[in-house]
């Protein structure tokens, strides 16, 4: 097989929590992801959980979005993260996509975000996370 390079295949094993970035004790809020595992996974790992709604100081906001009209609730999340907060917009992927990643990117600038980075949620979903930028974040408060 002389030219031919061998393919490995991935194999990742980093906890989807992980992944996310979820801390054990964080704030999160749930919005439309009909996922019921990721309920379970993050009860395991903080007992701050909402669904719906998220509340002011929310660290991680996992969003379902596979329209530009699911979008449209990113100002209002934007609101209720702590600055180094995000938000997750899980939305399907491959051939059966309905959003695609410069959409999600247009509407994050549109309310002030900005996306640094993609996970896979699951065997049918990608996930993009979207923040506040640093240049916009309220500086820091010195601990007393």
């Amino acid at each position: 097989m002389r030219g031919t390079i061998p393919v490995v295949e991935g194999i990742y094993t980093t906890p989807r929590l992980d992944k996310l970035g979820v801390k054990p004790g964080a704030r999160v809020a749930i919005v439309g992801v009909a996922d019921e595992d990721i309920r379970d996974e993050l009860a395991e790992r903080t007992h701050d959980l909402t669904v719906g709604e998220p509340l002011p100081g929310t660290d991680i906001v996992l969003l379902a979005a596979d329209s530009q009209e699911d979008l449209g609730a990113l100002p209002g999340l934007r609101e209720r993260l702590v600055p180094s907060g995000a938000i997750w917009v899980v939305s399907r992927k491959g051939r059966e996509a309905t959003l695609r990643d410069v959409d999600v990117i247009a509407a994050a600038r549109a309310s002030g975000l900005v996306d640094n980075k993609v996970a896979s949620f699951s065997a049918t979903h990608t996930a993009l996370r979207l923040v506040i930028p640093i240049a916009l974040r309220p500086p820091a408060q010195p601990a007393e």
